[in-house]
């Protein structure tokens, strides 16, 4: 089996990196791990829809793999959602993709008729995972993705009012979009570090989420691999 795992940045699965150096594995060129008959292969694409469509892109043209993991943090629109919890992203939508209006509001482009809500891979203007079986022991939730991530209550409520999202991150939908496009198996998992709101740092639990994050994604890779 050949895993690729996705990440914007390298310390957001610091933890699993380190057990694929000094765990079962062998490592071959720089990110490129082997166990037997199954390969692992990392991928840090970098912050932000650019660079995450570009890298994968990338990537997934020259190369194909049985599944296509993104893990990394996300914040949280539902204070039912806790801190540190990983879930699995099984939808995704642009949050800022169209224009501006006059009162402050916003239209996407899906609404302006610029893009056909229903044009491949969009469904409704959303990217929907095509595996309908949600991983066990992990909360399903639909995600926005955005260039600036909220941190102004009033643009916080009106998007709360607008989208139909859980979870907020700057690359799930470039994921989804790439891999929907090349007809690659995926699935995203985020762990939670925040909660979309007042922008406070102080509230945040970055390293709690990354630990939570990287103890499911071994988990995951040693029940696909033995």
């Amino acid at each position: 089996m050949r895993i690729l795992i996705v990440s914007a940045t390298p310390f957001e699965i610091a933890p699993l990196i380190q057990y694929l150096e000094e765990g079962p594995f062998e490592q071959g060129q720089p990110s490129f791990f082997r166990k037997g008959e199954h390969e692992v292969q990392l991928s840090i694409t970098g912050v932000g829809i650019a660079m995450t469509t570009y890298h994968l892109t990338r990537v997934l043209a020259r190369q194909r793999f049985d599944l296509v993991i993104n893990a990394g943090i996300a914040g949280s629109f539902q204070r039912s959602l806790s801190i540190g919890e990983v879930v699995q992203v099984v939808s995704e939508q642009f949050g800022d993709l169209g224009v501006e209006e006059a009162d402050g509001s916003f239209t996407d482009v899906f609404s302006m008729r610029l893009v056909d809500p229903n044009f491949p891979p969009f469904e409704h203007g959303k990217l929907v995972q095509p595996l309908k079986d949600p991983l066990p022991g992990l909360q399903a939730v639909q995600g926005l993705t955005v260039h600036r991530v909220h941190g102004y209550p009033p643009s916080i409520e009106a998007c709360r009012r607008q989208f139909e999202a859980d979870v907020e991150t700057m690359e799930g939908a470039a994921f989804f979009l790439v891999c929907l496009s090349e007809e690659a198996p995926f699935l995203a998992i985020r762990a939670i570090s925040n909660y979309v709101e007042a922008r406070n740092r102080e509230a945040w639990d970055i390293p709690l989420a990354i630990d939570h994050l990287n103890e499911t994604l071994i988990a995951m890779i040693d029940s696909m691999l033995g």
